[in-house]
Formats: structure tokens, C-alpha cells, sequence
């Protein structure tokens, strides 16, 4: 039997010998401080942006950037894991793959910008809306460059993407800042969206350029670019229906209410996200371990590892039920206070959302893709469904509640398939502690 301190000392052989351990564990942290750092200035600078505005400017310009979210998965092409899956392989040249790559996501984001410039047209809209949106649509072209991300992302040096979006916080924090103190008008906090993409691609450029990196090598190879649309189609409208899911409710409010209430919503929105980040980051971490363990024969480990985190975010749902109307009043001000039924109804959705994501990491793992396909355009369509339904009647809380609404009928998805009723007993006993088999 090993004393602990043997065990420590052990342990610190294995971290100093294994230098893919350090890197790993280093690349995790920068990404880590990092991304709390974006979410809690985020968060300073949206309310304050929220309180300037006022619930109807700041409806419209949430209206502006959902209504490109619903678009803007036509820029991406779904091109992201796939592409930094074949830099790690090496089976096609590095300097193809990203030129080519490059020149796919230039072409989607004029594709996005047709597609907006198109619907923004279609729906009743003013041209001043319409105007937001070109202008925030337009940062998708910028976002092209993101390419080198997927470089340093394969190399596990992500402390470069990193600096990137410091770089972009250090010099678009002050710039909004400004636009609040000499309170400009709509458009220029609009514009800021397209500022950042920029400020990120100009850090990545740098920092690759400081590798020894040229752009000169990238290269267009036609044949590589139809194997990666072949790959990543189902991908691409897999992201369309996860950024409907995310954003039509606002759309839809806009359209059929007003800008106020979307400003209502989009507070409660942002509030709920704020936890979104915790089941992303849990299931981030565990899925290797899902992918490693028989599900089969160790599916008592799977059932602890939903059941536990699901109600430690249960536990949160409850704390934040209980803080909501605080939190609004203290950080948005009296007039948000409608948002609170919009916090209180969401974020009850986040335990389904990773009971939902851990249904779909056991697919990966099974290599259903046209599964998780299916599953996200029935999440989307009965999210609209449910809108059409309950905004007219219960408004703002109407489109919190289909929201939840969609979330629990996709929950219930894999009970209607033999093959996979497995994954619903799964899920089912662990929320439950009933024994299924």
C-alpha cells in the first residue's frame, strides 16, 4: 500500500516526464482564464450597455444579432473540428488545408450576407433595421481568418488565440466604454461586433506571422474542398438548427410584438447563459472519459456522472429562482424587471440542455451524426411551434416557457427508436433513481 506522500511524489514524476500532460494542462488553463475573463467583462459591459439603451434600442440590436446567429452557421460551413482533426492526422498538407479552408468560410460568409440581405427584405422590417443587421452580418467576413485558430488549436498552443482575443478585449473594451460616455447612437454599438472579429483576426495574423508562418504557402485545392463538404454538411445544418433553437424565439417576439419585449428577453437570456457555461465546460471534460469506458458494462459510472452535475444545476436553478428579481433589479435597474420571468423559466432549462448535450456525446461516440442532425432540427421545430403558440398568449414568459418546452420533448426523442432506447433509460434513471433496463 502506497503512502499519499509516494503518491505525490509519483505523481509529479509523471508531470514532469510527460510533456504532453504539461502542454495540455497549460493550453486548458489559458482557455479557461480567458474565457471567464471575456464572460465577467461581458457581463459589466452589457449591462451597462442595457441600462444606456433602454429595453426598446437595446431590443433592436439583439433583434439585429440574433437574426444574423440564424445565418451566420452558413459562414462557418461547419468546417471548425473537422478541419483541426485533419492538421493533427496530417493527411493532407497544412498549407492546403487552411487555404483551402479559408477561401471556403470567404465564400460562405458572402453566401450569409445574400441569404441576410435576402430575409431582412422578406420580413416587415425598416430600413434602419435593416441596417443593423447588414452592419452586424458583416462581421462574419472578418471571421474568415479564424482559420489560424484551428492552426494553433492543432498545435495545442491555443495561448496565441488567447492573447488574439485579449488583444481585442484591451482595445474594445475602452472603445465601448467611450460610445457610452459620449452616448452614440445605435448603429455604432452595432458596429462594434464587426470591431472585435476584426481586432481578433488582427491578433491571429500577428501571432501566426511571429511562427514563421506566410500566407503565401496557403493554398485552394478543389478536391480537398469537396471532401470537406462532404464531411461537414450534415454539420452545417446540425449549427443552422442549434442557432434557430438559440435565437428564433427573439426573432419571433420582434415580429410579432415589439422591440421592447425583445430587450426584456434578451436580459433574461443573457442572465440564463451565463450558466450555460457550466454543463458546456462539465461536458467538455468528461467526454473523453465517455468515450473511453463500455457503456454497457460501466454504465452505473455514466448514471453517477449525469445524475450528480444534473442536480448540481438543478441546485442552481433553484438559488438563482430565488436571487432573480436582485439580480435584475441591482444590475439592469427597475424597468428590466419584466426579464425576470424570462431568468426564472430558462434556466430551468439548463439541466435539460446537458442532459440533451450528454445524449448527443454518447452519439459521437456511436458515430450517429445523422441522428444528432435529426435531433437538432426537431429541437428547432418545435421551439417555433411552441412560439407560434404561446408568445401571442403569454408573450415574453411564452417564449421562455417553449423554450423549456422544446427542450423536455427532445429529451424524451431516443424512447421512440429500439436502437437507442438505451440512452433514454440512461438519462431517465439517473434524474429518476429508478432502475431502468
Amino acid at each position: 500500500m502506497y503512502s499519499y506522500s509516494k503518491l505525490i511524489s509519483q505523481g509529479k514524476t509523471i508531470f514532469k516526464e510527460n510533456t504532453n500532460i504539461r502542454k495540455y494542462l497549460f493550453n486548458t488553463s489559458w482557455l479557461f482564464f480567458e474565457r471567464i475573463t471575456r464572460m465577467v467583462l461581458g457581463l459589466f459591459i452589457g449591462v451597462w450597455i442595457a441600462r444606456y439603451l433602454g429595453p426598446e434600442r437595446f431590443g433592436l440590436l439583439s433583434y439585429a444579432q440574433s437574426f444574423v446567429g440564424l445565418f451566420g452557421a452558413i459562414a462557418t460551413l461547419g468546417l471548425d473540428n473537422i478541419v483541426i482533426r485533419g492538421l493533427i492526422k496530417g493527411n493532407i498538407q497544412k498549407e492546403v488545408l487552411l487555404g483551402t479552408a479559408f477561401i471556403m468560410k470567404l465564400i460562405g460568409s458572402f453566401f450569409c450576407l445574400t441569404f441576410l440581405f435576402v430575409a431582412i427584405n422578406l420580413t416587415p422590417n425598416d430600413a434602419y433595421t435593416k441596417l443593423l443587421v447588414l452592419i452586424v452580418g458583416s462581421s462574419t467576413i472578418v471571421q474568415s481568418f479564424n482559420v489560424i485558430d484551428f492552426h494553433f488549436q492543432s498545435k495545442v498552443q491555443s495561448k496565441y488565440v488567447v492573447y488574439a482575443h485579449f488583444l481585442m478585449i484591451i482595445v474594445g473594451t475602452p472603445i465601448k466604454l467611450a460610445l457610452l460616455i459620449y452616448e452614440a447612437p445605435l448603429e455604432y454599438f452595432a458596429a462594434t461586433n464587426v470591431l472585435e472579429s476584426a481586432l481578433t483576426s488582427v491578433g491571429l495574423i500577428y501571432f501566426y506571422k511571429q511562427q514563421k508562418m506566410s500566407f503565401r504557402n496557403w493554398k485552394f485545392s478543389k478536391p480537398v474542398a469537396i471532401s470537406l463538404l462532404k464531411e461537414s454538411w450534415p454539420l452545417i445544418f446540425s449549427s443552422i438548427s442549434i442557432y434557430i433553437s438559440l435565437r428564433i424565439d427573439q426573432v419571433m417576439l420582434k415580429n410579432m410584438l415589439n422591440e421592447t419585449s425583445v430587450g426584456f428577453y434578451a436580459v433574461g437570456v443573457k442572465l440564463a447563459e451565463v450558466f450555460n457555461f457550466i454543463p458546456m465546460l462539465i461536458c467538455q471534460s468528461i467526454y473523453p472519459k465517455i468515450i473511453e469506458i463500455d457503456v454497457q458494462k460501466e454504465r452505473q459510472k455514466i448514471i453517477y456522472i449525469i445524475r450528480y452535475v444534473f442536480l448540481l444545476l438543478v441546485g442552481f436553478a433553484i438559488v438563482v429562482n430565488i436571487m432573480s428579481y436582485f439580480a435584475i433589479y441591482y444590475l439592469y435597474g427597475q424597468e428590466y424587471l419584466p426579464s425576470k420571468v424570462v431568468v426564472d423559466f430558462l434556466i430551468w432549462s439548463v439541466p435539460v440542455t446537458y442532459l440533451n448535450m450528454i445524449n448527443n456525446q454518447l452519439l459521437l461516440k456511436l458515430n450517429k451524426n445523422i441522428t444528432i442532425l435529426s435531433r437538432q432540427l426537431s429541437l428547432a421545430a418545435i421551439n417555433i411551434c411552441f412560439n407560434l403558440i404561446l408568445i401571442p398568449r403569454f408573450g415574453i414568459m411564452g417564449a421562455a416557457l417553449a423554450t423549456l418546452c422544446a427542450d423536455i420533448c427532445v429529451f424524451f426523442f431516443e424512447l421512440f427508436s429500439p436502437s437507442r432506447r438505451w440512452i433514454f433509460y440512461l438519462k431517465a434513471q439517473a434524474v429518476s433513481f429508478i432502475p431502468f433496463k
